[in-house]
């Protein structure tokens, strides 16, 4: 009986564990994985704020040039801002609504012995499979910190800092490379009064007409 409740306080202590509060900047390296790639694709990084609640994402693209995406943790909703040059949209998603492919793979976890120093920190190791047909590669991650300020690999025990994406353009590396603890800017987390607000459906709707309306004859 003893054991029993030894057992169960231990385990109410251990699960009840919240991650660190952070507020501040985070910057994540960017580069290819192949080297023949560095040329066309330079390394770039992803600035990331955080409030610890709300938390805003800023990348750059050759494409669509910067990308700004606006997201609250807790409502599970975000925005990205979009700027064209001539119009400024900032395209609404409900991520409690995002519909999951039954087909999709489910990234597959297992926990790798050791830790390896990182900005001044201890990092843990995991491995993980995203695709069936890729082999497996490895995530460091900060424990004390939540995987919450990043969209890639959330069900990670902790941030990832260092990690692998494929993308059609070949394998991307990310590295976290600066950590910094301040209060931001509270204006960096609000929607620019000039942005307009619409959903990703009405968003495609606009862009569809505004095709149409440039080839059809003057």
């Amino acid at each position: 009986m003893k054991l029993t409740i030894i057992f169960t306080l231990f385990s109410l202590i251990v699960f009840s564990q919240k991650k660190e509060t952070f507020t501040g900047k985070l910057v994540y390296e960017i580069n290819m994985v192949d080297t023949s790639l560095q040329k066309v694709f330079p390394t770039r990084e992803m600035v990331i704020y955080t409030n610890d609640t709300i938390v805003r994402i800023e990348n750059e693209t050759q494409q669509f040039g910067k990308q700004i995406v606006i997201k609250h943790t807790i409502f599970n909703k975000s925005y990205l801002l979009l700027n064209d040059g001539v119009n400024k949209f900032a395209i609404q998603t409900d991520l409690n609504n995002t519909k999951k492919d039954s087909t999709t793979f489910k990234p597959i976890y297992k926990k790798k012995c050791g830790k390896t120093p990182f900005l001044g920190y201890k990092a843990n190791r995991i491995l993980v499979t995203t695709n069936e047909n890729t082999p497996t590669t490895e995530i460091l991650y900060l424990k004390h910190l939540s995987p919450k300020y990043i969209d890639a690999f959330k069900d990670t025990p902790g941030l990832p800092v260092k990690y692998i994406l494929s993308t059609h353009e070949g394998d991307v590396s990310y590295k976290l490379i600066k950590i910094e603890k301040s209060n931001p800017e509270h204006d960096l987390f609000g929607i620019p009064s000039d942005y307009k607000k619409v959903s990703f459906d009405d968003f495609l709707e606009i862009m569809y007409m505004n095709k149409n309306n440039e080839s059809s004859p003057k």
